[in-house]
């Protein structure tokens, strides 16, 4: 049973770059056909999907949020991570890393969520 855990800063200043890293344990980054994604939950407020990377490494992001977010990964770690440039408060929220549908609506697992707050 695949299994994901975020990591990074709990805590970004305003205009600061958001970084946060995924560990994938259970199944490869790699398996065919395999998407891995960011979603972000603002307190108060619905889930937000921001992106995913493919098994093949290519990515796809919300159009809303593509011209500051940038995914990667590190495959001999197994791991992927979210990149957020210039954020403000409304960037502040719990963010979760998942395994989902190749159309980005269904998401099968789930990281535990970690809390950031964007504040100087």
């Amino acid at each position: 049973q695949v299994q994901l855990q975020e990591s990074g800063p709990g805590l970004v200043k305003p205009s600061q770059t958001l970084s946060l890293t995924c560990t994938v344990s259970g199944g490869s980054i790699t398996t065919n056909k395999s998407y891995w994604n960011w979603i972000r939950q603002p307190p108060g407020k619905g889930l937000e999907w921001i992106g995913c990377i493919r098994y093949s490494g290519s990515t796809v992001y919300s159009p809303s949020l593509a011209s500051r977010t940038s995914l990667s990964r590190d495959t001999s770690k197994n791991q992927f991570t979210l990149q957020m440039s210039s954020v403000t408060p409304e960037d502040a929220a719990v963010y979760y890393c998942t395994r989902g549908s190749s159309d980005y609506q269904y998401f099968t697992s789930w990281g535990q969520g970690t809390l950031v707050t964007v504040n100087s």
